[in-house]
């Protein structure tokens, strides 16, 4: 399972705007014990159809092929493609995509209409395309669960609550998807070659938002990109930037609600109440 990019690729950025791809570059988890809990953070996949993003050499997926009842493996490497199409010659329930993830519609990939499970490593510098990617997924219920890796930095800002210096736009999309939940931090050292930084992952209970705060999901995804534009500038501001007029926002702005707050700092909840009054 190799991490996501170079050890030089910079920190992925939380502006959720896809970036370039660099060249391919991978870093092979060696940590047999790793390999295991994050098999294990699945949990019971017996009855379950898992996507693997990533897979690599096979290092998690030989330990996933004998627990679920169909695994798909999407790996963009074609050396590695062969590689493990050769392993699991003669193993039918495993199938093997050559494939670009963000290409990918997983959809057709599962059985009788049963939501996926996805297991992986999100390469650094397209973590933010890919959650979204997994994100969409999820409001047509084609994803339950994801375990998932990526750099520390990153996965401490999806973790982080309102208010905190780590919140932004990643940690609320996150956060309007899925319950996030913070399960081990692995160093360099478990990888080979070692980048150059500390990686974590996280499992994802898939469970949007919408419904319950009761909002559109694209206008409020929309509604949420723009206030999170620049994270310098209030919330007013970002809001005044994306063709909202200042009388617009003087009468729908709630009362509990600070006229020089930025989006880091409001819930959910405090997003959705200001998006509703100004439909």
């Amino acid at each position: 399972m190799p991490t996501g990019g170079p050890p030089q690729t910079p920190p992925q950025s939380d502006t959720l705007v896809p970036v370039k791809k660099p060249k391919l570059g991978q870093n092979f988890l060696v940590d047999n014990n790793a390999c295991l809990r994050i098999a294990d953070a699945l949990g019971d996949v017996s009855q379950r159809t898992v996507v693997e993003i990533g897979p690599g050499h096979g290092a998690i997926t030989k330990l996933l092929a004998p627990r679920c009842a169909r695994l798909h493996l999407i790996e963009f490497d074609p050396a590695l493609v062969r590689e493990l199409t050769f392993h699991f010659r003669d193993t039918p329930h495993v199938t093997v995509h050559h494939a670009d993830i963000l290409q990918t519609d997983l959809a057709p990939l599962r059985t009788d209409d049963q939501s996926l499970d996805v297991v992986g490593n999100l390469p650094y510098y397209i973590t933010s395309d890919i959650l979204l990617h997994l994100f969409a997924a999820a409001r047509e219920n084609v994803v339950r669960r994801a375990v998932v890796m990526m750099q520390r930095e990153v996965a401490d800002r999806i973790a982080s609550p309102p208010g905190h210096s780590e919140y932004g736009a990643l940690s609320a999309f996150t956060q309007l998807h899925a319950h996030v939940a913070n399960l081990f931090v692995l160093p360099p050292a478990a990888f080979d070659p070692p980048p150059d930084v500390y990686s974590t992952v996280l499992r994802l209970e898939f469970a949007p938002r919408f419904a319950e705060l009761c909002v559109e999901p694209e206008s409020f995804n929309k509604f949420l990109r723009a206030g999170f534009a620049q994270k310098r500038k209030t919330l007013s501001n970002n809001l005044r930037n994306a063709n909202y007029t200042a009388a617009q926002l003087e009468a729908a702005w709630p009362e509990e609600l600070s006229k020089t707050i930025r989006a880091e700092a409001a819930t959910l909840e405090q997003m959705a109440t200001l998006y509703k009054a100004l439909a």
